[in-house]
């Protein structure tokens, strides 16, 4: 008591000298101490929490625990009177640092919270910055029996070098989850290896006229087999687009002025191109419409219209299972405005989207950044997880689906009722591959779903991040900071579905998967943008528990077209084109293409039968291109491929197009 007296006199008289770099790190026990000022001559590197650098000063603490506990380091404390803070938790020495949490915006307000395990006899150095504030405040350290989770993650430090690291998604089209590190004048991407390895390159961009300071999302706009990206900030937006060699980026970034939220790529007129939505704070949300040729129109309302915003976290969810995919936007705002008001946005079809929230029992007030969709119970339609970052209009919410365009609140019961501690980013995922789609807070936390529509809280070792598998295992990991957290859980066993897109748009945004077995029925959009923050994986992931077969997966695309894929092999990828295994005869426009012989050992005769030359890309089932060329009428030549099957996706002068299946003996 009188050491932590001691400490306080002196912060409270200016004397905060000691906490100005790692080597003078003042060390600190359980209970709440004061930062004068964040002046420190030292700044916190590497970054372990969100929204990258700009601090200029630290500020440096050590905390070496007497026994194993479970720690809370938080400013959301009344007396701070809302300061936006940030920190960073490290392991290490100085100038050898690994990152171990840190938080910026888990808090109320913009204040920071963490909550982690920690091992006795650790010294812990824990650093603020001056990212947003260099203003005193007083922070809280509690200590608790530490958790025992069932989930565990393998932290694992990469080289990744500076700026936002908010992305984690397959940026050359080999259907491997890359991890991409937006600057200035570049992007470095970490290029996965089929065995989990990463091989980095820095790909050279026009200095960015505004940078992912709030939101990231990616997709292919311009159907070239590489990835774009769309930046979201304060100010406006940029998409930077891929060249086809994937050695660079132009940028396109207009005039106009967005307060970018949580955004999206999603096909909103079901054209086959992929159009971007921006969540707008403080006007009637944007939308970009592709023109078919890579160009992007800018429009402002008719997806959200209040005056004064306060749209944040926007999610593509088809609710009403007809096929396309419809808008919920979390709001939040003070007060009794009207923007705080969540909006459930029915597509109708064509770019026209219509406001049923009321109906649909989804207008509330919420306080949220984000919310989780998918089916929590399996039986077939996606139930919604309202997250907030304040309790003063509530806590989170449970709402079940009743599968008649209206939903009910479940929360009672659920265990999202008893969860105390906010966030601004949630995710729905199966983090332990059991065939039940959990909830990943920010504070460290996963509500596990029992698979009876309640949820138990577990604290886990790595806080929100982007999500993907990022060491092709099957489990998603989390990137957080610079330190991967590789998720070996368990050994249960998974499904992975990657599609692609011929008359709907490439990346197959919006196609619902479903896959059918012992359990019942499974089902997952693909999608470019969820929870508030992060780029997170468009690769289809399930769970599947002990069962050991597959009854059949079922792909339903934008477009109509059906896929349907027998007893396909577990805990492993499986590749869809669309149009490859059509559930019907319904072939997609050049339905005459003929092909011969077929199983084929050297040489295949394709006949277009439109008298156009047409090109050939031969796909493995990894969803690789093994082969391409160009026939008009005539032969190719198929002696290199390796014996197995193939899809030719086929496609003449005229933009008509036509897959077909190769058998290679």
């Amino acid at each position: 008591m009188t050491k932590k007296l001691l400490f306080i006199l002196l912060a409270s008289s200016g004397f905060t000298f000691a906490q100005n770099s790692c080597a003078e790190a003042v060390a600190i026990t359980a209970g709440q101490h004061i930062v004068e000022a964040v002046n420190g001559s030292e700044i916190p590197l590497p970054i372990c929490a969100d929204n990258g650098e700009g601090a200029t000063a630290g500020e440096w603490f050590t905390y070496t625990p007497t026994a194993n506990y479970f720690i809370t380091i938080t400013t959301d404390l009344a007396i701070n009177n809302s300061r936006d803070t940030r920190f960073h938790v490290y392991t290490g020495s100085c100038g050898a640092f690994a990152c171990f949490n840190g938080d910026d915006d888990s808090g109320s307000n913009y204040t920071s919270v963490a909550s982690f395990n920690v091992t006795a006899g650790t010294t812990y150095y824990i650093a603020f910055d001056n990212r947003w504030s260099s203003g005193g405040f007083t922070f809280e350290l509690t200590e608790n029996e530490p958790v025992v989770s069932l989930f565990t993650f393998a932290s694992t430090p990469l080289p990744v070098p500076g700026g936002f690291r908010d992305c984690v998604v397959d940026m050359n089209g080999d259907f491997l989850d890359d991890i991409v590190v937006v600057n200035d004048e570049s992007v470095s991407i970490m290029y996965q290896q089929a065995n989990g390895t990463f091989t980095t390159a820095t790909l050279p961009t026009p200095d960015a006229n505004f940078l992912p300071t709030w939101s990231i999302a990616a997709g292919d706009i311009d159907r070239n087999g590489k990835t774009d990206l769309l930046y979201g900030s304060g100010n406006g937006v940029t998409f930077m687009i891929q060249n086809n060699e994937g050695t660079g980026f132009t940028e396109s970034s207009g005039p106009d002025y967005v307060f970018s939220q949580r955004s999206n790529f999603s096909d909103l007129n079901n054209d086959g191109h992929l159009d971007a939505f921006v969540c707008h704070d403080v006007e009637p949300n944007v939308y970009y419409i592709n023109d078919g040729e890579g160009n992007l129109d800018f429009f402002q309302g008719g997806m959200g219209d209040f005056p004064s915003g306060g749209n944040y976290g926007s999610i593509f969810v088809d609710y009403d299972n007809d096929g396309d995919s419809d808008l919920f936007i979390a709001k939040c705002r003070g007060g009794n405005s009207g923007a705080k008001i969540d909006e459930l946005h029915r597509n109708d079809g064509n770019g026209i989207f219509t406001n049923v929230s009321e109906a649909a029992g989804m207008a509330e007030p919420s306080q949220s950044w984000s919310s989780a969709w998918a089916d929590f119970d399996n039986d077939g339609w996606m139930d919604a997880m309202i997250g907030v970052s304040s309790f003063a209009d509530g806590g989170h919410k449970l709402r079940k689906n009743n599968g008649n365009g209206t939903f009910t609140d479940i929360t009672e019961g659920s265990g999202f009722e008893t969860l105390t501690s906010t966030s601004i980013e949630y995710v729905a995922h199966d983090f332990d591959n059991d065939g039940w789609v959990d909830v990943l807070c920010n504070n460290n936390t996963i509500m596990r779903n029992n698979g009876d529509m309640t949820f138990t809280k577990h604290i886990i070792n790595a806080n929100s991040g982007p999500i993907g598998d990022l060491n092709n295992d099957g489990r998603l990991d989390i990137l957080n900071g610079t330190n991967v957290y590789s998720n070996i859980s368990n050994n249960n066993n998974y499904l992975v579905v990657h599609v692609q897109g011929v008359q709907s748009n490439r990346n197959g945004l919006g196609a619902r998967v479903e896959i059918y077995g012992a359990w019942g029925k499974q089902i997952r959009d693909v999608r470019s943008g969820e929870g508030f923050r992060y780029m997170n994986s468009m690769n289809v992931h399930f769970g599947l528990g002990t069962a050991t077969e597959i009854e059949k997966v079922i792909i339903r695309w934008p477009s109509g077209n059906v896929d349907q894929i027998e007893n396909p092999a577990i805990n492993a990828p499986l590749f869809v084109l669309e149009g490859s295994s059509p559930l019907s005869n319904n072939e997609i426009a050049s339905n005459q293409v003929m092909l011969y012989p077929n199983p084929a050992s050297d040489v295949i005769y394709l006949n277009t039968g439109t008298g156009a030359e047409a090109s050939v890309k031969v796909y493995d089932l990894t969803g690789k291109v093994v082969l391409s060329g160009k026939t008009l009428n005539s032969s190719l030549n198929v002696a290199s491929l390796a014996t197995g099957q193939y899809m030719l996706l086929i496609e003449d002068t005229n933009a008509r197009q036509s897959v077909k299946k190769l058998i290679k003996k």
